[in-house]
Protein backbone atom coordinates (compact mmCIF):
# COMPACT_ATOMS: atom_id res chain seq x y z
CA UNK A 1 0.00 0.00 0.00
CA UNK A 2 1.79 3.36 -1.22
CA UNK A 3 1.96 6.16 1.16
CA UNK A 4 0.86 9.72 0.59
CA UNK A 5 4.25 10.68 -0.03
CA UNK A 6 4.70 7.31 -2.13
CA UNK A 7 1.53 8.65 -3.94
CA UNK A 8 2.74 12.61 -5.22
CA UNK A 9 5.69 10.86 -6.32
CA UNK A 10 4.07 8.64 -8.46
CA UNK A 11 1.73 11.49 -9.71
CA UNK A 12 4.67 13.58 -10.67
CA UNK A 13 6.31 10.93 -12.12
CA UNK A 14 2.60 10.53 -14.17
CA UNK A 15 2.92 13.88 -14.91
CA UNK A 16 5.97 14.36 -16.26
CA UNK A 17 5.56 10.89 -18.75
CA UNK A 18 2.26 12.07 -20.07
CA UNK A 19 4.00 14.99 -20.86
CA UNK A 20 6.75 13.29 -22.80
CA UNK A 21 4.33 10.84 -24.63
CA UNK A 22 1.53 13.30 -25.46
CA UNK A 23 2.66 17.28 -25.70
CA UNK A 24 0.06 18.43 -27.40
CA UNK A 25 -2.79 17.07 -24.94
CA UNK A 26 -2.41 15.86 -21.19
CA UNK A 27 -4.39 12.86 -20.11
CA UNK A 28 -5.52 13.21 -16.76
CA UNK A 29 -6.37 9.25 -17.05
CA UNK A 30 -3.04 8.45 -16.83
CA UNK A 31 -3.93 9.52 -13.35
CA UNK A 32 -6.45 7.51 -12.66
CA UNK A 33 -6.44 3.53 -11.57
CA UNK A 34 -8.18 0.57 -12.88
CA UNK A 35 -11.25 1.69 -11.13
CA UNK A 36 -12.90 3.89 -14.83
CA UNK A 37 -11.49 0.96 -16.78
CA UNK A 38 -13.51 -1.63 -14.76
CA UNK A 39 -16.80 0.71 -14.60
CA UNK A 40 -16.00 1.06 -18.31
CA UNK A 41 -15.71 4.67 -17.58
CA UNK A 42 -13.59 7.25 -19.85
CA UNK A 43 -13.63 9.82 -16.94
CA UNK A 44 -13.02 9.27 -13.07
CA UNK A 45 -16.45 11.01 -12.89
CA UNK A 46 -19.99 9.44 -11.12
CA UNK A 47 -22.63 11.58 -10.89
CA UNK A 48 -24.33 11.31 -7.27
CA UNK A 49 -27.22 9.48 -6.09
CA UNK A 50 -29.79 12.06 -6.12
CA UNK A 51 -32.67 10.54 -5.07
CA UNK A 52 -36.30 12.28 -4.35
CA UNK A 53 -36.45 13.57 -8.37
CA UNK A 54 -33.03 14.90 -9.08
CA UNK A 55 -31.69 12.31 -10.89
CA UNK A 56 -33.82 11.72 -14.18
CA UNK A 57 -33.68 9.17 -16.61
CA UNK A 58 -32.24 11.93 -19.02
CA UNK A 59 -29.87 13.61 -16.34
CA UNK A 60 -28.75 9.47 -15.78
CA UNK A 61 -28.19 8.46 -19.48
CA UNK A 62 -26.72 11.68 -20.29
CA UNK A 63 -23.97 11.23 -17.86
CA UNK A 64 -23.31 8.11 -19.28
CA UNK A 65 -23.51 8.82 -22.96
CA UNK A 66 -20.78 11.05 -21.53
CA UNK A 67 -18.37 8.85 -20.50
CA UNK A 68 -19.28 8.90 -16.85
CA UNK A 69 -21.24 6.94 -14.55
CA UNK A 70 -25.25 8.30 -14.24
CA UNK A 71 -26.66 6.75 -11.22
CA UNK A 72 -30.20 6.44 -9.99
CA UNK A 73 -31.27 7.39 -6.60
CA UNK A 74 -33.86 4.86 -5.80
CA UNK A 75 -34.13 5.15 -2.23
CA UNK A 76 -37.96 6.60 -2.16
CA UNK A 77 -38.91 5.06 -5.69
CA UNK A 78 -41.33 1.95 -5.32
CA UNK A 79 -40.26 -1.34 -7.06
CA UNK A 80 -42.18 -0.52 -9.81
CA UNK A 81 -40.85 3.34 -10.54
CA UNK A 82 -37.99 1.71 -10.00
CA UNK A 83 -38.38 -0.93 -12.78
CA UNK A 84 -39.52 2.56 -15.20
CA UNK A 85 -36.83 4.17 -14.45
CA UNK A 86 -34.26 1.84 -14.97
CA UNK A 87 -36.20 0.69 -18.63
CA UNK A 88 -36.28 4.56 -19.55
CA UNK A 89 -32.70 4.53 -18.74
CA UNK A 90 -31.71 1.63 -20.67
CA UNK A 91 -33.51 3.29 -23.79
CA UNK A 92 -31.14 5.95 -23.65
CA UNK A 93 -27.99 4.44 -23.15
CA UNK A 94 -26.13 1.72 -23.92
CA UNK A 95 -23.38 2.52 -21.29
CA UNK A 96 -23.15 1.40 -18.18
CA UNK A 97 -25.24 3.06 -14.93
CA UNK A 98 -25.59 2.48 -11.33
CA UNK A 99 -28.31 2.46 -8.82
CA UNK A 100 -28.43 3.56 -5.09
CA UNK A 101 -30.56 2.33 -2.23
CA UNK A 102 -30.65 3.27 1.33
CA UNK A 103 -28.98 0.38 3.96
CA UNK A 104 -32.47 -0.35 6.19
CA UNK A 105 -33.34 2.34 8.45
CA UNK A 106 -35.80 1.16 11.65
CA UNK A 107 -38.43 3.40 12.23
CA UNK A 108 -40.09 4.79 15.54
CA UNK A 109 -42.61 3.40 18.15
CA UNK A 110 -43.22 6.50 19.41
CA UNK A 111 -46.43 8.09 17.44
CA UNK A 112 -46.83 10.81 19.62
CA UNK A 113 -43.64 12.90 18.67
CA UNK A 114 -44.90 12.94 15.23
CA UNK A 115 -48.63 13.98 16.61
CA UNK A 116 -46.72 16.87 17.93
CA UNK A 117 -44.85 17.51 15.06
CA UNK A 118 -47.97 18.21 12.90
CA UNK A 119 -49.28 21.14 14.98
CA UNK A 120 -45.87 22.52 14.09
CA UNK A 121 -46.32 21.84 10.80
CA UNK A 122 -49.63 22.88 10.27
CA UNK A 123 -49.59 26.69 10.13
CA UNK A 124 -46.97 26.09 6.60
CA UNK A 125 -49.39 24.18 5.22
CA UNK A 126 -52.02 26.45 5.52
CA UNK A 127 -49.78 28.97 3.81
CA UNK A 128 -49.44 26.90 0.99
CA UNK A 129 -53.06 26.35 0.74
CA UNK A 130 -52.87 22.47 2.05
CA UNK A 131 -55.46 20.74 4.00
CA UNK A 132 -53.87 20.48 7.80
CA UNK A 133 -51.46 17.59 7.94
CA UNK A 134 -53.43 14.21 9.24
CA UNK A 135 -52.24 12.50 12.37
CA UNK A 136 -50.09 9.13 11.91
CA UNK A 137 -48.31 6.74 13.74
CA UNK A 138 -45.28 4.93 12.58
CA UNK A 139 -44.88 1.67 14.43
CA UNK A 140 -41.52 0.07 14.59
CA UNK A 141 -39.68 -0.54 11.01
CA UNK A 142 -42.29 1.27 9.33
CA UNK A 143 -41.27 4.61 7.68
CA UNK A 144 -44.17 5.52 5.61
CA UNK A 145 -45.41 5.02 1.79
CA UNK A 146 -42.39 6.21 -0.16
CA UNK A 147 -39.26 6.09 2.08
CA UNK A 148 -36.53 3.17 2.39
CA UNK A 149 -38.16 0.64 5.21
CA UNK A 150 -37.15 -3.01 6.67
CA UNK A 151 -39.40 -5.85 5.90
CA UNK A 152 -40.78 -6.50 2.46
CA UNK A 153 -40.58 -3.18 0.93
CA UNK A 154 -36.73 -3.32 1.32
CA UNK A 155 -37.06 -6.54 0.16
CA UNK A 156 -39.37 -5.54 -3.23
CA UNK A 157 -36.75 -2.81 -3.88
CA UNK A 158 -33.40 -4.85 -3.95
CA UNK A 159 -35.29 -7.30 -6.28
CA UNK A 160 -36.48 -4.17 -8.69
CA UNK A 161 -32.75 -2.81 -8.16
CA UNK A 162 -31.06 -6.15 -9.14
CA UNK A 163 -33.36 -6.33 -12.49
CA UNK A 164 -32.24 -2.76 -13.14
CA UNK A 165 -29.65 -3.44 -15.60
CA UNK A 166 -27.09 -1.50 -13.66
CA UNK A 167 -24.01 -2.89 -13.72
CA UNK A 168 -23.02 -0.97 -10.29
CA UNK A 169 -24.89 -0.65 -7.02
CA UNK A 170 -24.19 1.62 -4.17
CA UNK A 171 -25.97 2.02 -1.02
CA UNK A 172 -25.37 4.72 2.30
CA UNK A 173 -27.04 5.24 5.45
CA UNK A 174 -25.79 1.93 6.94
CA UNK A 175 -24.63 -1.52 6.33
CA UNK A 176 -26.75 -3.70 3.90
CA UNK A 177 -27.38 -7.21 5.54
CA UNK A 178 -25.35 -10.48 4.35
CA UNK A 179 -28.11 -11.78 1.83
CA UNK A 180 -28.32 -8.66 0.03
CA UNK A 181 -24.72 -8.37 -0.59
CA UNK A 182 -24.69 -12.09 -1.80
CA UNK A 183 -27.49 -11.02 -4.03
CA UNK A 184 -26.21 -8.30 -5.48
CA UNK A 185 -22.49 -10.26 -5.64
CA UNK A 186 -24.56 -12.93 -7.36
CA UNK A 187 -25.13 -10.10 -10.20
CA UNK A 188 -22.26 -9.50 -10.82
CA UNK A 189 -22.86 -5.71 -9.75
CA UNK A 190 -19.98 -3.92 -8.71
CA UNK A 191 -20.90 -3.09 -5.06
CA UNK A 192 -20.17 0.53 -3.56
CA UNK A 193 -20.74 1.46 0.27
CA UNK A 194 -20.23 4.89 1.82
CA UNK A 195 -17.98 5.77 4.78
CA UNK A 196 -17.70 8.69 6.63
CA UNK A 197 -14.74 7.76 9.04
CA UNK A 198 -12.33 5.27 8.53
CA UNK A 199 -13.68 3.50 11.24
CA UNK A 200 -16.29 2.96 8.96
CA UNK A 201 -14.61 2.08 5.64
CA UNK A 202 -13.01 -0.68 7.77
CA UNK A 203 -16.58 -1.99 8.68
CA UNK A 204 -17.51 -1.80 4.47
CA UNK A 205 -14.68 -3.55 3.57
CA UNK A 206 -14.81 -6.71 5.98
CA UNK A 207 -19.04 -6.99 4.86
CA UNK A 208 -17.43 -7.32 0.99
CA UNK A 209 -17.43 -4.42 -0.84
CA UNK A 210 -16.23 -3.80 -4.02
CA UNK A 211 -14.95 0.25 -3.34
CA UNK A 212 -16.02 2.52 -0.79
CA UNK A 213 -16.90 6.27 -1.42
CA UNK A 214 -15.66 8.74 1.30
CA UNK A 215 -18.35 11.65 2.31
CA UNK A 216 -16.67 14.70 3.49
CA UNK A 217 -18.19 16.76 5.68
CA UNK A 218 -18.77 19.55 2.70
CA UNK A 219 -21.10 16.98 1.05
CA UNK A 220 -24.75 17.98 0.70
CA UNK A 221 -27.37 15.85 1.34
CA UNK A 222 -27.87 13.39 4.06
CA UNK A 223 -25.18 12.57 5.72
CA UNK A 224 -23.81 8.49 5.74
CA UNK A 225 -22.46 7.95 9.30
CA UNK A 226 -23.27 4.77 10.74
CA UNK A 227 -21.33 3.92 12.98
CA UNK A 228 -20.52 6.95 15.33
CA UNK A 229 -21.98 10.12 16.48
CA UNK A 230 -23.13 12.49 13.56
CA UNK A 231 -20.84 15.27 14.75
CA UNK A 232 -18.01 12.89 15.28
CA UNK A 233 -18.55 11.93 10.99
CA UNK A 234 -17.63 15.16 10.42
CA UNK A 235 -14.57 14.82 8.82
CA UNK A 236 -13.19 17.17 5.66
CA UNK A 237 -13.07 15.55 2.49
CA UNK A 238 -9.15 16.29 2.28
CA UNK A 239 -8.55 14.34 5.89
CA UNK A 240 -10.56 11.73 5.10
CA UNK A 241 -9.73 10.35 1.91
CA UNK A 242 -6.07 9.46 2.56
CA UNK A 243 -6.70 8.43 5.92
CA UNK A 244 -9.44 5.61 4.02
CA UNK A 245 -6.82 4.64 1.28
CA UNK A 246 -4.32 4.19 4.03
CA UNK A 247 -6.52 1.72 5.79
CA UNK A 248 -8.42 -0.23 3.45
CA UNK A 249 -7.12 -2.32 0.21
CA UNK A 250 -10.22 -1.06 -2.06
CA UNK A 251 -10.78 1.78 -4.62
CA UNK A 252 -11.53 4.70 -3.19
CA UNK A 253 -14.05 6.97 -4.25
CA UNK A 254 -13.90 10.60 -3.19
CA UNK A 255 -17.18 12.74 -2.61
CA UNK A 256 -17.83 15.97 -0.54
CA UNK A 257 -17.15 19.79 -2.17
CA UNK A 258 -15.89 18.30 -5.51
CA UNK A 259 -17.65 20.65 -7.88
CA UNK A 260 -14.73 20.80 -10.92
CA UNK A 261 -11.51 19.45 -12.57
CA UNK A 262 -9.14 20.63 -10.24
CA UNK A 263 -11.29 19.06 -7.28
CA UNK A 264 -10.83 15.68 -9.23
CA UNK A 265 -7.67 16.20 -9.63
CA UNK A 266 -6.57 17.46 -6.41
CA UNK A 267 -8.71 13.47 -5.29
CA UNK A 268 -6.65 11.15 -7.12
CA UNK A 269 -3.49 13.17 -5.52
CA UNK A 270 -4.93 11.67 -2.34
CA UNK A 271 -4.99 8.26 -3.57
CA UNK A 272 -8.81 8.26 -4.94
CA UNK A 273 -9.65 6.73 -7.86
CA UNK A 274 -12.71 8.49 -9.03
CA UNK A 275 -14.74 11.48 -7.59
CA UNK A 276 -18.87 11.28 -6.80
CA UNK A 277 -20.07 14.52 -7.79
CA UNK A 278 -23.45 15.50 -6.75
CA UNK A 279 -23.89 19.74 -6.37
CA UNK A 280 -22.64 20.14 -9.50
CA UNK A 281 -25.18 17.97 -11.29
CA UNK A 282 -28.14 19.42 -9.90
CA UNK A 283 -28.28 22.09 -12.01
CA UNK A 284 -27.53 20.36 -14.82
CA UNK A 285 -31.03 21.20 -17.67
CA UNK A 286 -31.65 17.32 -17.15
CA UNK A 287 -31.92 17.43 -13.15
CA UNK A 288 -35.32 16.91 -12.29
CA UNK A 289 -35.36 19.48 -8.65
CA UNK A 290 -37.46 22.90 -9.44
CA UNK A 291 -36.11 25.73 -11.02
CA UNK A 292 -36.17 27.61 -7.69
CA UNK A 293 -34.04 24.93 -6.29
CA UNK A 294 -31.59 24.85 -9.48
CA UNK A 295 -31.72 29.05 -8.51
CA UNK A 296 -30.98 28.75 -4.85
CA UNK A 297 -27.71 26.74 -5.95
CA UNK A 298 -26.41 29.14 -8.98
CA UNK A 299 -27.17 32.21 -6.18
CA UNK A 300 -25.67 30.32 -2.85
CA UNK A 301 -22.37 31.08 -1.33
CA UNK A 302 -19.94 28.49 0.53
CA UNK A 303 -21.03 30.18 4.01
CA UNK A 304 -24.90 29.88 3.25
CA UNK A 305 -25.14 25.90 3.42
CA UNK A 306 -26.23 24.35 7.33
CA UNK A 307 -26.29 20.44 8.36
CA UNK A 308 -29.96 20.32 9.80
CA UNK A 309 -32.62 17.85 10.77
CA UNK A 310 -35.24 19.95 9.94
CA UNK A 311 -36.67 18.37 6.99
CA UNK A 312 -36.16 14.93 6.89
CA UNK A 313 -35.06 13.96 10.48
CA UNK A 314 -31.28 12.46 9.59
CA UNK A 315 -28.63 15.43 9.58
CA UNK A 316 -28.08 16.51 5.66
CA UNK A 317 -26.51 19.88 4.47
CA UNK A 318 -28.78 22.25 2.63
CA UNK A 319 -29.01 25.66 2.05
CA UNK A 320 -30.36 27.71 4.48
CA UNK A 321 -33.87 28.97 4.20
CA UNK A 322 -36.68 29.85 6.63
CA UNK A 323 -38.19 26.35 7.07
CA UNK A 324 -34.87 25.38 8.27
CA UNK A 325 -34.49 28.48 10.11
CA UNK A 326 -37.68 28.06 12.05
CA UNK A 327 -37.70 24.31 12.49
CA UNK A 328 -34.15 24.43 14.55
CA UNK A 329 -35.42 27.06 16.65
CA UNK A 330 -37.15 23.68 18.83
CA UNK A 331 -34.78 20.88 17.30
CA UNK A 332 -35.32 18.42 19.86
CA UNK A 333 -38.98 18.20 19.03
CA UNK A 334 -38.06 16.92 15.51
CA UNK A 335 -38.54 13.15 14.86
CA UNK A 336 -35.90 11.19 13.56
CA UNK A 337 -35.42 9.87 10.19
CA UNK A 338 -37.45 8.53 7.91
CA UNK A 339 -40.68 9.75 9.86
CA UNK A 340 -39.71 13.65 9.38
CA UNK A 341 -39.21 12.83 6.33
CA UNK A 342 -43.06 11.28 5.62
CA UNK A 343 -44.53 14.02 7.71
CA UNK A 344 -43.08 16.83 4.91
CA UNK A 345 -43.07 15.26 2.10
CA UNK A 346 -46.44 16.78 0.57
CA UNK A 347 -45.35 20.31 2.35
CA UNK A 348 -42.39 20.21 0.20
CA UNK A 349 -44.17 18.87 -3.11
CA UNK A 350 -46.57 21.66 -2.97
CA UNK A 351 -43.96 23.81 -2.21
CA UNK A 352 -42.36 22.55 -5.57
CA UNK A 353 -45.06 23.54 -7.34
CA UNK A 354 -45.57 26.76 -6.08
CA UNK A 355 -42.05 27.75 -6.59
CA UNK A 356 -41.56 28.57 -2.82
CA UNK A 357 -37.79 27.80 -1.88
CA UNK A 358 -38.02 28.88 1.73
CA UNK A 359 -40.01 25.60 2.41
CA UNK A 360 -37.88 23.11 -0.12
CA UNK A 361 -34.86 20.78 1.00
CA UNK A 362 -31.98 22.27 -0.79
CA UNK A 363 -29.76 19.90 -0.37
CA UNK A 364 -26.27 21.29 -1.56
CA UNK A 365 -22.59 21.17 -1.03
CA UNK A 366 -20.66 23.79 0.37
CA UNK A 367 -19.00 24.24 -2.95
CA UNK A 368 -21.89 26.13 -4.52
CA UNK A 369 -20.27 28.71 -5.57
CA UNK A 370 -18.70 26.56 -8.64
CA UNK A 371 -22.43 25.33 -9.95
CA UNK A 372 -23.49 26.14 -13.32
CA UNK A 373 -26.11 25.69 -15.63
CA UNK A 374 -25.97 23.20 -18.73
CA UNK A 375 -26.12 19.91 -20.03
CA UNK A 376 -24.95 17.21 -18.24
CA UNK A 377 -22.71 16.55 -21.37
CA UNK A 378 -21.26 20.17 -21.62
CA UNK A 379 -20.27 19.81 -17.68
CA UNK A 380 -18.36 16.65 -17.97
CA UNK A 381 -16.50 18.06 -21.53
CA UNK A 382 -15.90 20.83 -19.13
CA UNK A 383 -14.79 18.65 -16.20
CA UNK A 384 -12.46 17.01 -18.71
CA UNK A 385 -10.83 20.33 -19.89
CA UNK A 386 -10.34 21.22 -16.28
CA UNK A 387 -8.91 18.09 -15.19
CA UNK A 388 -6.38 18.69 -18.31
CA UNK A 389 -5.58 22.15 -17.15
CA UNK A 390 -5.13 21.41 -13.73
CA UNK A 391 -2.75 18.35 -14.86
CA UNK A 392 -0.75 20.94 -17.33
CA UNK A 393 -0.62 23.31 -14.86
CA UNK A 394 0.93 20.78 -11.95
CA UNK A 395 3.32 19.76 -15.08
Amino acid sequence: MLTLTARVGLLWGLIGSVAIETPDKVSYMALASNLARRLGLAHPIIQAPLAGGGDTPDLVAAVSNSGALGFIGAAYLTPEQIESTAAAVRAKTSRPFGINLFAPVPGSDSPSIPNSMLARLSPYFAELGLPAPASASFPTGQTGSHASSTGDRTDAQLAAALESGASCFSFTLGLLSADAVAQIKARKMFLVGTATTVDEAVQLEKLGVDAIITQGSEAGGHRGTFATDFAQGMVGTISLVPQVVDAVRLPVIASGGIMDGRGIIAALALGAQAAQMGTAFLTCHEAGVPEVYKQAILNAREDQTRITRAFSGRPARGIVNRFMTEMEEDEASIPQFPIQNSLTRSLRTAAAKQGRAEFLSLWSGQGARLARRQSAAELIERLAGEMEEAVRRLR
